[in-house]
């Protein structure tokens, strides 16, 4: 892997985390039920980006 490669991995690595926190962290202020779950599914979805750009490495 190329060192410019290895950048977009790392960089790609740091925004999936970023989305997760603030997917889980919203989804558990939110009161209505319904989106909280919506939220919380797509914070299960950015945890499952991240472990696929970290399977890269």
């Amino acid at each position: 892997m190329t060192s410019k490669e290895l950048l977009y991995v790392e960089d790609a690595l740091g925004h999936e985390k970023f989305m997760e926190s603030c997917c889980s962290k919203t989804s558990a202020q939110l009161q209505d039920p319904t989106l909280s779950a919506y939220i919380a599914e797509l914070s299960k979805t950015h945890t499952e980006m991240y472990n696929k750009f970290l399977n890269l490495l």
